[in-house]
Parts: structure tokens; C-alpha cells; sequence
């Protein structure tokens, strides 16, 4: 009883905290947004949104991507799954579908990567979709063999941080800090790390969908 006192104590006051600061927040924040637009001709896109996630504050991009490679790492160390799945050879219905939907969610996914740096888009929303992609196939069961070469998926989960890293020492050597882009390559920069980014993100989320690591079933044979 003075357990469930105390825990009820402590949300209540908790909740008074939080509605006191929300309260007491300024109707007119200052912020940075004055300096965020008027940086944008020099960050290599035109979205804010895109210059502040890739340029403004790109630290903690890189450190997303980062948390969810370790995500997977985390999946993978807690059990081996098989690749394979139910065919969807067996269910016409299924098979079409797959047929429709998959390409139009790649296609999708890359419009929304390229749309980013003028627009809302990007490699997370890209990424999201070709992870969509990636959970129908599996579970339409023709997503195994992608599953299977482990040594290629290791490297496309691995892209999106290595290209970021890459990009970071590039622009330390040439500017001498990291992730401050040379003047007039800003926006190719962003948009090669958003390109492995969004493979990256999008077999992040398959991988962690299909729930441990990829291993070949017994008695699969190599033409599956």
C-alpha cells in the first residue's frame, strides 16, 4: 500500500512539473529559426527540415543511424532464424499483390529521397518505405534469399553509418571540422549520405521485422 502511495506521489508530481514548465512556455520562443533560413543557400538543400537534420545538426543524425545498426545488432544477438518462409508460389492472390505493391514502394521510396532537398522527404521516410517493401516480400516469403547472403547484408545495414563517417572525415580534412561540407558540395554530400542511409534504414527495419539472424534453413538447397 505505501508502495503504490509513493509511486502515485511521485507521478502526480511528475505531471504537475511537466504541465507547470508547458504552462509556463513562451508564446513567441525565439529560437533559431531566423539564422536556420538564413543559412539555407550555404546548408546545400532548400527544405529546413533536410539542412537541419543533415547540415545544421548532423551529429545527431549520425547517431540515429548508429543507434539503429546496434538495434539490429542487439535483434541478431538474441537468436538465429531461418531465411525462409511460405511461397507466395502457392498463393496467386499474394504473388500479384507483391507484384503491384513492391515496385511501387521502391519507386515511391526513391521520389521521396530525391524530393527531400526541396521538400518533405528524405531518407528516414524513403528508408520506411523500402523497409514496408522488405516486411511484404517476407512475408510473402521471397525475401529469404535477400536474408541469406549475410555477408551483403552485413554491408547494406552497415552503409548508411560508413558513408556518413566517410562523409564527416572528408569534410574534416578539407574544412578541418567534421561534417561542415566543402562550399558547393553540400548538397551532393547529403544526398550520397541519404542514399545509403535510406538502404540502410530500409533493411533495418525488414531485418528487425524478420525478428533474429538470418540463417539458411536445413535442407535448403542453393537454387532457392
Amino acid at each position: 500500500m505505501i508502495r503504490k502511495l509513493f509511486v502515485g506521489a511521485a507521478a502526480s508530481a511528475l505531471f504537475g512539473l511537466l504541465a507547470w514548465s508547458l504552462y509556463h512556455l513562451p508564446a513567441h520562443p525565439a529560437g533559431l529559426t531566423v539564422q536556420a533560413h538564413a543559412a539555407l543557400p550555404r546548408s546545400g538543400v532548400s527544405h529546413p527540415v533536410t539542412a537541419v537534420l543533415l547540415n545544421y545538426r548532423g551529429y545527431d543524425t549520425l547517431l540515429e543511424i548508429a543507434v539503429l545498426l546496434l538495434a539490429v545488432v542487439g535483434v541478431w544477438s538474441l537468436r538465429a532464424m531461418p531465411a525462409g518462409g511460405p511461397e507466395a508460389r502457392g498463393a496467386p492472390i499474394l504473388g500479384a499483390l507483391l507484384r503491384l505493391i513492391v515496385p511501387s514502394l521502391l519507386l515511391v521510396g526513391g521520389y521521396m529521397l530525391w524530393i527531400g532537398a526541396f521538400a518533405p522527404g528524405g531518407a528516414f521516410q524513403g528508408g520506411a518505405l523500402l523497409g514496408g517493401a522488405l516486411v511484404l516480400l517476407l512475408l510473402g516469403g521471397l525475401g529469404g534469399a535477400l536474408l541469406r547472403h549475410i555477408g551483403l547484408l552485413r554491408a547494406a545495414l552497415s552503409a548508411g553509418l560508413l558513408v556518413f563517417i566517410a562523409v564527416g572525415a572528408l569534410s574534416m580534412a578539407v574544412t578541418g571540422t567534421l561534417l561542415q561540407y566543402p562550399e558547393g558540395l553540400a548538397g551532393t554530400l547529403i544526398l550520397v549520405i541519404e542514399s545509403a542511409a535510406m538502404v540502410s534504414i530500409g533493411l533495418t527495419l525488414g531485418a528487425m521485422f524478420h525478428g533474429g539472424r538470418p540463417v539458411r534453413a536445413e535442407g535448403a538447397g542453393d537454387d532457392e
